[in-house]
């Protein structure tokens, strides 16, 4: 990612459960910090839709559990801070790697690993930029939102690509003080956040946007990109951490 290409794998999973999408990406940091598997990108989606919440939150005071349920809405606690995020019309990336491979300062791995996004809008058609600490804007509204960690000498940083919207959806399952509140809440989304669906005026399919951000991701950070599967190894510890990790009662109640 400094200077010659970096070989990297690229794994394409569909849409997935959100404790299995937490599961594999982290069953994935593990095995590349063991020296396992190569540096990993990643694209997914979240079926059913998903509201995840960052590592450092409250679960109770930042998610309407009932309307979750009602809605048959999952909701899952990563690994990464940040805040609350409702996971459903998008694209979601992660990026897996090394740490030695991203420069150590926080705001600048997050500045070179968000240039991908930028590199992927632009296949699209759409002009962003990066907006520190780790949102990426497109006219001066939110299309995309970032967060990372860094554990067994890695990186590893997921993201969402905003293909659309439901912001009234979206504050039915977040937790907001009052109905008053709750009107402003949707109001201030929609002045702040965007899609891709709103800058071009016409539905992108999960496909489509894929193959842009593949091509984004490899240009602007220098990755030789080679289509893998994750391995056994990564299935079996995918599976054993959606199972006993991310859909227990003791992880998401965390804090």
């Amino acid at each position: 990612m400094r200077g010659c290409e970096v070989k990297c794998r690229l794994l394409e999973t569909g849409h997935n459960p959100g404790y299995w999408n937490m599961g594999l990406d982290e069953a994935v940091l593990e095995e590349v910090s063991q020296g396992n598997s190569p540096p990993t990108l990643r694209f997914y989606g979240w079926e059913p839709a998903t509201v995840s919440i960052g590592y450092f939150q409250s679960l109770r005071e930042e998610v309407d559990l009932d309307s979750c349920f009602e809605e048959g809405v999952d909701v899952v606690r990563r690994i990464t801070g940040g805040g609350a995020v409702y996971h459903d019309t998008e694209l979601t990336y992660s990026f897996i790697s090394p740490e030695d491979t991203v420069p150590k300062d926080v705001l600048e791995s997050y500045r070179l690993i968000c240039s991908g996004l930028i590199g992927g809008f632009k296949e699209l058609g759409i002009d962003a930029e990066f907006a520190p600490l780790n949102d990426i804007i497109t006219g001066g509204r939110k299309i995309s939102g970032n967060a990372q960690t860094r554990r067994m000498n890695c990186v590893l940083q997921h993201g969402t690509v905003l293909l659309d919207v439901d912001a009234e959806r979206m504050f039915k399952l977040l937790r907001v003080s009052d109905e008053k509140m709750r009107d402003k809440a949707v109001k201030a989304v929609k002045e702040r956040v965007t899609s891709v669906k709103h800058v071009l005026n016409r539905e992108i399919t999960f496909d489509k946007a894929s193959t842009a951000f593949r091509k984004g991701f490899a240009k602007s950070l220098k990755l030789d990109l080679k289509k893998g599967r994750p391995t056994g190894e990564e299935r079996m510890k995918a599976e054993a951490l959606s199972e006993n990790k991310y859909s227990t009662v003791d992880w998401n109640n965390k804090r």
